[in-house]
């Protein structure tokens, strides 16, 4: 297929991250459907969708005309098959987990026409644990966007050793055409770039919480006092999601044996089982709309 030829873009998992890729898809022209196996998750979808378009409209960046446009331009389904169907495109967003990612994509290979391609928006996951899977590695690479889409646009396009040139150049226009900055990754890497560097923060942050070094308050002080920056690591875990982190911590806990990974994974899930799991429902490390970072008092400790 040539960039041309791309109309239909699937967005497997209707989480935070899917829900932005298909909504960035869909405001730059291509027909989205969101696909999740509950179809409460897509309720919660549709609802968020329709939530950032209403301030779209508000702050001026697109008319009420265009964002109905937007809307037409959006299904939502939980049956695989009628999802798949002339799908040109399928971004993955579902949890970090290798076994679960390669059980989706081998359904979907059965369900897809063979021209299709693949993509993975895993956060720390490289392709080639999952190529194989999906039934057709020559025409999977790793897709990986960051939060706000439309904000944070730059996503990472990662081959594995066996993507073929023509996907990974296909990947490239699309990701220019939905007015993303791609970042071509020459060689496979956990962590691809950005969040390679991210992630060390978030597990230095972690661990000074987790072993009782600082206050999340203060480590996040810490953090923007010296870099200047409007929020810390805890502030910006809120925004990633507590549940996303806990559960890539834990994976590679497990993965990797390691005795601080597991404190860290058991931190975060204290939260998690409170419930507290960020922005998207208002309460995390913080307590939103109006978290306490954002208080002119906050880096004086009141």
């Amino acid at each position: 297929m040539k960039i041309e030829d791309v109309k239909r873009v699937l967005i497997v998992g209707s989480g935070t991250m899917g829900q932005e890729i298909g909504l960035q898809s869909a405001t730059h022209g291509y027909q989205v459907t969101y696909y999740d196996i509950a179809p409460e998750m897509l309720e919660k979808a549709a609802a968020r969708v329709q939530a950032i378009l209403a301030g779209f409209v508000v702050g001026g960046h697109l008319s009420r005309e265009q964002s109905d446009a937007v809307l037409a331009r959006i299904t939502y389904s939980s049956d695989p098959k009628a999802a798949a169907h002339e799908a040109d495109l399928v971004s993955e967003s579902v949890p970090e987990d290798p076994t679960l990612k390669g059980k989706i994509f081998a359904q979907f290979n059965a369900l897809c026409p063979p021209r299709t391609i693949f993509t993975t928006n895993s956060s720390s996951l490289i392709p080639s644990l999952i190529a194989e899977a999906t039934g057709r590695p020559a025409q999977f690479a790793a897709l990986h966007f960051h939060h706000e889409v439309w904000v944070s646009n730059v996503v990472d396009v990662m081959p594995h050793a066996g993507t073929n040139a023509e996907t990974v150049a296909l990947l490239i226009a699309f990701a220019k055409r939905i007015g993303q900055i791609p970042i071509v990754s020459k060689k496979e890497n956990y962590g691809y770039v950005f969040n390679a560097m991210y992630n060390a923060l978030n597990r230095e942050a972690i661990t000074l919480a987790a072993n009782g070094i600082a206050s999340v308050e203060d480590i996040d002080r810490a953090w923007m006092g010296v870099m200047k920056m409007p929020l810390g690591p805890f502030g910006m875990l809120d925004g990633v999601g507590l549940d996303t982190a806990w559960h890539i911590t834990a994976y590679w806990a497990n993965t990797l044996n390691d005795p601080q990974l597991k404190i860290n994974a058991d931190f975060l899930k204290a939260y998690v089982d409170q419930g507290f799991v960020g922005i998207k429902n208002g309460r995390g490390f913080y307590t939103y709309p109006d978290p306490a970072y954002a208080r002119p008092e906050f880096l004086l400790g009141e």
